[in-house]
């Protein structure tokens, strides 16, 4: 069925003129003369049959339905320019990837190894850009993300990468101290992470849900060096802290807790530098020393 849809250049002119309520003004934005603004104004009003404005003296206003319109088709043109956009930033053989990460995770486990990657690829660039939370990556303007695993890439490209064992650490003045008078420190989204570490370690911690909360593993890491109390964070991201003995780990590790890391991306959306970063960091984790990092099946 052939679609009976109004052309680009009469939704242009609607929404410069909705913007600035007036032909002339629009007809000089777009490089038209205001005979050929109104022309494409009568022309749309004329196929969807609707009066979209009122002509008061040298000014236009919206009507009601018109106004609606507008700012429909303001959304509309919005989404068309932002994917051709993206479109033609992809097709370029030197174009940016552009990829969500996990703060924490970009700078104690990405950064560190990324001098690694663009020795072996250095015509590639890639751009991280902060996401703390799972997103809508579908509309993001990203190529991909580094996340946990989690129900909102549903719909999406998921390549398990590896899985991250949790580790009870802190400072090592706190380390001889009994279990039950040790402060335990959490992060925001995940309340029952001591509960499930007391009930699989055998440790007695009565008060499980008490103690500071913390948005990031970063700053949990940090209070825990700070010695403010037990922290329950990937032993990725405290490695370099336990060689050095900032941090230390009195508690067992419990197999049963982890962290499991995905690379996201949109199905059917595969440039070539995506899958080389793809490709490293399957490389980069399969090179872990044995503990660190245990690669996602």
């Amino acid at each position: 069925m052939t679609r009976r849809l109004p052309g680009t250049t009469a939704l242009l002119a609607l929404e410069a003129a909705a913007r600035h309520r007036s032909f002339a003004r629009a007809a000089q934005e777009l490089s038209l003369s205001e005979g050929a603004i109104s022309r494409q104004i009568a022309k749309l009003e004329s196929l969807l049959d609707v009066r979209l404005f009122h002509r008061v003296g040298n000014r236009v206003e919206l009507t009601e339905p018109g106004a609606r319109y507008a700012a429909d088709m303001r959304e509309a043109l919005d989404l068309i320019e932002r994917k051709t956009r993206q479109l033609q930033a992809e097709s370029r053989v030197d174009a940016p990837l552009e990829i969500g990460v996990i703060p924490t995770f970009a700078s104690r486990w990405l950064i560190p190894r990324m001098a690694r990657f663009h020795q072996c690829h250095p015509q590639i660039r890639i751009n991280l850009r902060e996401r703390t939370e799972p997103f809508d990556l579908a509309d993001s303007g990203l190529h991909a993300a580094i996340n946990v695993e989690h129900p909102a890439w549903a719909g999406m490209q998921v390549e398990p990468l590896f899985q991250a064992p949790l580790l009870a650490v802190c400072h090592p003045d706190l380390a001889g101290r009994p279990p039950a008078g040790l402060p335990l420190l959490h992060k925001h989204e995940d309340g029952e992470q001591w509960a499930d570490y007391a009930r699989h370690s055998g440790i007695d911690l009565p008060a499980t849900h008490g103690g500071p909360r913390y948005d990031r593993f970063s700053l949990l890491i940090d209070a825990a060096r700070a010695g403010m109390g037990m922290a329950l964070v990937p032993r990725l991201y405290v490695e370099d802290d336990l060689r050095d003995g900032r941090l230390v780990a009195p508690w067992p590790e419990v197999a049963q807790l982890s962290e499991r890391y995905v690379l996201v991306s949109r199905p059917g959306e595969d440039p070539t530098a995506l899958g080389a970063l793809r490709r490293w960091l399957l490389e980069e984790i399969g090179g872990r020393p044995a503990g660190a990092t245990t690669p996602a099946p």
